[in-house]
């Protein structure tokens, strides 16, 4: 129990500081263009890398939404595709982990 209190909290955080990341790549993305072409191809630039990284941050956040869904379910530690556990190890380096290790290299 005290494991998943703390996988929990530690998946919160996580979540939290994922989503301010988010907001602050949105706002970065929000700013308009500088008049100058030439500043505006390097804003391009950066903006499409913003964008890049936004897209990551977005599914970071799917996976951790779905760890504390598990949580709720019960189902948190167990392998969405074999249904083995997650080893301990693995959960507490990647609290969102929702495969086990011989599951995570076939998919990779």
């Amino acid at each position: 129990m005290t494991d998943l209190l703390a996988a929990r909290s530690r998946l919160e955080a996580q979540l939290a500081e994922l989503e301010a990341r988010q907001a602050h790549i949105a706002t970065d993305l929000d700013e308009p263009l500088n008049a100058d072409s030439a500043e505006q191809a390097t804003e391009v630039q950066d903006d499409l890398s913003l964008e890049r990284q936004a897209a990551l941050i977005a599914n970071e956040i799917g996976s951790v939404r779905r760890a504390l869904l598990r949580i709720e379910q019960g189902s948190y530690g167990v392998c969405v595709l074999c249904g083995e556990e997650i080893a301990p190890a693995r959960l507490k380096a990647r609290p969102e982990a929702a495969l086990c290790i011989d599951c995570a290299r076939k998919e990779h």
